[in-house]
């Protein structure tokens, strides 16, 4: 059986959801269980940033913060989980901020490529819907990788969720539609 890693852009996937899935929740071991098909997976690799924090913290940029916290310490007690984080950088004047990611998309693909390199993984699934990462793609697939895409959905025009340059480069692409969001989704509390 050939071991794999997956590699979940923590953005695109909250983007995905609020967008396509009326902000639906969904368990990461659940759905990262879907995505294998039964793969062994070395590690999944979560990547997002925290929220922005000013030097002197507004008390909603102080909760937000300590949520995303929360959430990422979670993850990170998941099995073979690891989350890698970037950061979130202010960038202008106000009140036209506007915040970027910083980090995020560099550290997957030098993970992605540094596993395929070192011969640990067969497969990379990758999460995410960002031209960015073609070049870690290409790289990957020079070693000899199966590269597996899971997307949103995929159409030419308005609405596409990932980009036709990326949806382009892998050797496998799912769609991640409501049957998988609902079989992902956390069980109640009773």
């Amino acid at each position: 059986m050939d071991r794999c890693a997956v590699f979940i852009d923590g953005g695109y996937v909250a983007k995905l959801l609020s967008n396509n899935f009326d902000g639906a929740r969904i368990d990461y071991s659940k759905f990262v269980q879907h995505v294998l098909q039964g793969s062994d997976v070395l590690r999944t690799y979560y990547y997002d940033c925290p929220p922005y924090q000013s030097s002197h913290p507004t008390e909603e940029e102080a909760q937000r913060f300590a949520g995303k916290e929360k959430f990422f310490n979670a993850l990170s007690r998941l099995p073979r989980f690891q989350v890698r984080q970037g950061k979130l950088e202010r960038r202008g004047t106000a009140p036209n901020f506007v915040f970027q990611q910083k980090r995020v998309d560099i550290l997957l693909g030098v993970d992605m490529v540094e596993l395929a390199a070192t011969r640990q993984i067969q497969k990379a699934i990758l999460i995410a819907g960002d031209s960015d990462f073609v070049p870690a793609i290409e790289a990957v697939k020079r070693h000899g990788v199966l590269t597996v895409l899971w997307h949103g959905p995929h159409i030419r025009g308005p609405g596409n969720t990932v980009h036709d340059e990326l949806w382009d480069q892998f050797d496998e692409r799912f769609e991640i539609d409501l049957a998988v969001v609902a079989g992902s989704a956390p069980q109640q509390s009773r």
